[in-house]
């Protein structure tokens, strides 16, 4: 069985983006090349990338592109090509077709088959997107967060989580901190289906 991992970069108090819908990280994340090399690290750790479709949509095509751009660092190309290399379920009950090893699943029981996949997968999964995570930690399926918590204050967004119908316990099993102040922090959710 997977260990299902939802990571994110995160502001101090808890938000993703500045304007929900907006991809706005690149005016209060500290993505310097030191955190880059750790991301692109543990992005090549994952077996498969869980992405609801908002996340999938921002990143498609951007990552593939950005892989044999020569204008782009060295370290986001290297991201380009684990991101698209990566195999990828994506979650959608709109999208009928996606690229880069990617399959698509939807419908009314897509819990029971992201349960399935997570028992049938070997390795970490990654999962992206709040929405997504917020469903997959009700329904048990999360089994650790890992945040990359950038020293800003937005005020106002959206969350990293939608509200959960019963608080989560969590276990801190590893924290660090890169570059500009920007501090990992690793935690095992409690009562996980595994």
């Amino acid at each position: 069985m997977g260990t299902t991992v939802y990571w994110m970069n995160v502001s101090v108090d808890g938000y993703i983006e500045r304007t929900p819908g907006v991809h706005d990280g690149e005016s209060w994340a500290r993505l310097d090349d030191e955190l880059h090399r750790e991301l692109n690290a543990r992005a090549r750790d994952l077996s498969l990338s869980i992405e609801g479709r908002v996340i999938y949509d921002m990143m498609f095509p951007f990552w593939p592109d950005a892989r044999n751009d020569p204008s782009q660092p060295e370290v986001m190309r290297e991201f380009g090509h684990i991101w698209t290399d990566l195999p990828k379920v994506l979650v959608s009950n709109t999208r009928t077709t996606a690229s880069h090893n990617t399959t698509i699943v939807g419908g009314d029981d897509v819990m029971g088959q992201l349960a399935r996949i997570r028992e049938e997968t070997d390795g970490r999964i990654g999962v992206g997107g709040p929405n997504l995570a917020t469903q997959m930690l009700e329904a048990g399926l999360i089994d650790e967060l890992m945040l990359f918590v950038h020293p800003a204050v937005l005020g106002a967004g959206r969350p990293l989580f939608d509200r959960l119908d019963t608080p989560l316990q969590l276990d801190l099993f590893e924290t660090a901190t890169y570059g500009d102040g920007v501090v990992l922090k690793r935690y095992a959710v409690r009562g996980a289906a595994a």
